[in-house]
């Protein structure tokens, strides 16, 4: 077993926070000290606690290690829209440093941590960077989740010959079928498993809850097949 994994997905919102929420509940129903990250997160819902963002807490809210908010989201920008334009808003240059400091002290208190990024693979967070210099830094297996809808197939080779690219290693990827099912959903999955060379860690059914309870079956199957030697 990986200490980690890196969730990007084909897109923004194809399902990234409901994956990355429900593997972390399935691998601690598993056992697993389970710490969860967001390294960058554009976008902030106010509490009695101050301001953070939505899909930092619900993350926060299925691990079962208590891990401070700064390093499960150690860049919070405000601005709801691409980081790069969130950063600059906000005044904030991204630096890696702080980014890889924050894993280090979650690794150092768990059995695994699942970092979930922003937006697609190549979404910028600078004038020069992407979440794919994160993902680099981080030097974690990047596990996929491949909405599907019109255009997927196009968006899911790219990102993999993205993930290529990285050299990272490309852990597995999930076929996500959203809110409906896209006509021909299953023989999309079918083309995606030719060329990736691999079948999905699992499918999430179409019109799936956003934050599933109890942990769903697609999530369980997914985390036994990133367990399995």
């Amino acid at each position: 077993m990986r200490s980690g994994y890196f969730i990007t997905g084909t897109d923004t919102g194809v399902g990234k926070t409901l994956v990355a929420v429900a593997m972390t509940r399935a691998l601690v129903a598993a056992g697993k000290r389970t710490a969860v990250m967001k390294p960058v997160a554009a976008g902030t819902v106010k509490t009695p606690e101050g301001e953070f963002n939505d899909d930092a807490l619900e993350l926060l809210a299925a691990s079962n290690v208590k891990s401070p908010y700064e390093d499960v989201n150690p860049w919070l920008l405000r601005t709801p829209a691409s980081p790069h334009l969130a950063a600059r808003a906000d005044g904030i240059a991204i630096r890696h440093e702080r980014t890889v400091a924050a894993l280090e002290r979650l690794r150092a208190t768990s059995d695994i941590v699942l970092a979930e990024g922003a937006g697609g693979w190549h979404a910028p967070i600078s004038a020069t960077e992407t979440m794919a210099d994160v993902a680099s830094v981080l030097d974690l297996p990047v596990i996929l989740v491949v909405g599907l809808r019109l255009g997927c197939l196009n968006h899911a080779l790219l990102t993999r010959d993205g993930v290529r690219a990285s050299a990272l290693p490309f852990a597995g990827w999930i076929a996500n079928k959203l809110e409906s099912e896209m006509p021909l959903a299953n023989a999309n999955i079918e083309t995606l498993s030719s060329r990736f060379g691999t079948p999905p860690l699992c499918v999430v059914p179409a019109g799936t809850n956003p934050s599933p309870i109890p942990v769903p079956a697609w999530a369980i199957e997914a985390t036994k097949n990133l367990l399995s030697p």
